[in-house]
Order: structure tokens, then sequence, then C-alpha cells
């Protein structure tokens, strides 16, 4: 069947449909309570239509994930691991409250959501750090330390602003958080 402009559009929008049906679902329940049966009904699609753009819910959920990490990934690829912790946090705490900051308080907060954000960190880290000796000279072990001490303990610190609703300011925050970071890190490289 040869492809015209009208099936790339229905394509499109079947897609935004599910993708944007997903995220209120994502907002309004926890994950394992979304359904594709609900999702596909609510974004009056036939399941059949679903399966032909995605396998699972894990899979769309992963687009979504790659999309979140691709954004801070472009932003931070030019700083170097771990020197620029102070830039590195300061570009997560805009990324997370640029747009579509409520999706991300929830992929990012939600106690069943924790594993999400687990993984994008992980993938980001992956992506920016790597493990090949090129981007630092820091032994990969060692560098999964400081990746988890990091990662983590900025999420938690952003877990808890967000919980507390955000009434310390964004710019506070960034600079209260860059200085827990970065004396940790900066700690390891006065040894």
């Amino acid at each position: 069947m040869k492809n015209t402009g009208k099936e790339d559009l229905r394509v499109t929008r079947t897609k935004e449909a599910i993708r944007k049906t997903f995220e209120e679902m994502i907002c309004e329940m926890d994950y394992e309570q979304i359904s594709i049966k609900e999702l596909t009904e609510r974004a009056r699609i036939n399941r059949k239509t679903f399966y032909l753009h995605y396998n699972s819910l894990d899979d769309l959920l992963r687009e979504m994930q790659n999309e979140m990490a691709k954004d801070f990934i472009e932003r931070t690829r030019h700083l170097e691991r771990p020197r620029d912790m102070d830039k590195i946090t300061r570009e997560f705490f805009l990324v997370s409250e640029g747009k579509e900051d409520r999706l991300r308080e929830r992929l990012m907060c939600s106690g069943s959501y924790h594993y999400i954000s687990r993984r994008i960190t992980n993938e980001i880290m992956s992506e920016t750090w790597g493990t090949d000796g090129k981007k630092t000279n820091t032994d990969p072990y060692v560098q999964n330390i400081i990746m988890t001490f990091v990662s983590q303990s900025t999420i938690e610190i952003y877990k808890q602003w967000v919980a507390d609703g955000k009434k310390v300011p964004l710019e506070d925050i960034i600079a209260l958080t860059t200085t827990l970071i970065c004396n940790g890190v900066n700690g390891l490289a006065s040894k």
C-alpha cells in the first residue's frame, strides 16, 4: 500500500491521541492501574490500533522516558562530569520545571514511578558519562558510586521540594542542591 499524506496525518493523530491519553492517565493514577483497554477507550481507538504503534504500555512509557532524557542529555552533553556538577544540577531542575512539569513531577515523585526515575537516571548517566575512559578518568566502579550519589541525592531533593509544595524558590533550591551535591563531589576531588 502506497503512503499518502492523509495516512501519515492519521498515524500522527492516532499516536498523539494515545500519548495525550496516556499522559492524562499517568497524572490521575498509578502506572500499575493503567490498562490498554481503558487507554484505548479514552483515546477512542481500537486496541488493535494501539498495537500497531506499541507492543505494550512499557514501550509507550519508555518512549516518553527517552524524550524526557533527551532534552537533559542535549543540554548537558558539553559539560564534564563530575567537574561541572553545579551546571548539571542546575539543568536538571530547569528541565524538570520546564514544559509538562506535572507529568515530570508525577514520573519522578510518585512512589509507584520510582523505578521509572531510576531508569531515566541510569540512561542519562550512561549516555553522558560513558565508561570508555574518554569522558572521565574515573574507574567505572567508582563512577557508578558517584553517579548513584549524585542522581539519587538530586532526585530525592527534587521529590522533597515538590512534596513541600515548592515553597523554596526555584533558584534557591538549585543553589542549595548544587551546594550539597558539589561539596560531596568536591570532597572526592580533594583526596
